[in-house]
């Protein structure tokens, strides 16, 4: 799904966006517009965000909250396993649930396991998924666990909020030889995607796009 993909913009449905930014958003140099969310996501507002993005012929896919809130139509959906949280719910929970409830109607070909590292310890996710905040040692065995025993096909480090060091983040693409690596967190303009680009496949702008949402358009210039 992602081996193409250098360019998510991620929308929360949790919050408001107008239908101009919406078509601004959508009709960019983007390459897939992903829905997902950790708090107050419920069917009725991935739907109203489904139908809205579907106008459009971008890829759109769901990152997988709550089983309460996964509908069909879209191009393709990720279920989050969270690697350094400290409760196992947060690990496979999610996974099972989803699996125990549409396993009769899953199209695996439509579906991704997507490993996470949460690394900012403010950000709602970190809190949520009851994460520690490994050290660089911990953090390295890790990705390696992911990337080499587990071979995963993707490898996510969320940093919402704040913005990973670009040292971190180049050690981590460092070490990865089986997984495509995501970043996504505190990615607010042109520049500081174009320094992350090198060391990363793909990149994410999530918030940004609520908070100053020129700035967030134009890291869209930076997609070849």
């Amino acid at each position: 799904m992602l081996s193409d993909v250098k360019h998510i913009f991620k929308l929360d449905p949790a919050k408001e966006i107008s239908d101009e930014h919406l078509e601004r958003l959508a009709e960019s140099k983007t390459d897939l517009i992903v829905v997902g969310g950790t708090d107050n996501v419920t069917e009725d507002n991935v739907l109203d965000l489904l139908a809205r993005v579907r106008r459009f012929s971008i890829p759109l896919a769901l990152e997988i909250s709550n089983t309460e809130s996964v509908i069909g139509g879209f191009d393709h959906y990720f279920i989050p396993v969270v690697f350094n949280t400290t409760n196992i719910k947060y690990h496979n929970g999610l996974l099972v649930e989803a699996l125990q409830e549409f396993h009769d109607i899953i199209d695996y070909d439509e579906v991704s396991i997507l490993p996470y590292i949460i690394l900012n310890e403010e950000c709602k996710a970190f809190n949520k998924a009851e994460c520690y905040l490994p050290d660089e040692e911990t953090l390295t065995s890790l990705v390696n666990m992911i990337d080499k025993l587990y071979e995963s096909k993707y490898l996510y480090i969320e940093c919402s909020g704040t913005l990973i060091d670009v040292d971190t983040l180049k050690h981590i693409h460092s070490q990865l030889k089986n997984s495509h690596l995501i970043y996504g967190g505190g990615i607010k303009n042109r520049e500081e995607f174009k320094e992350r680009k090198p060391f990363a496949n793909t990149l994410v702008v999530g918030n940004s796009i609520y908070d100053d949402f020129t700035q967030a358009l134009k890291t869209t210039n930076e997609v070849e």
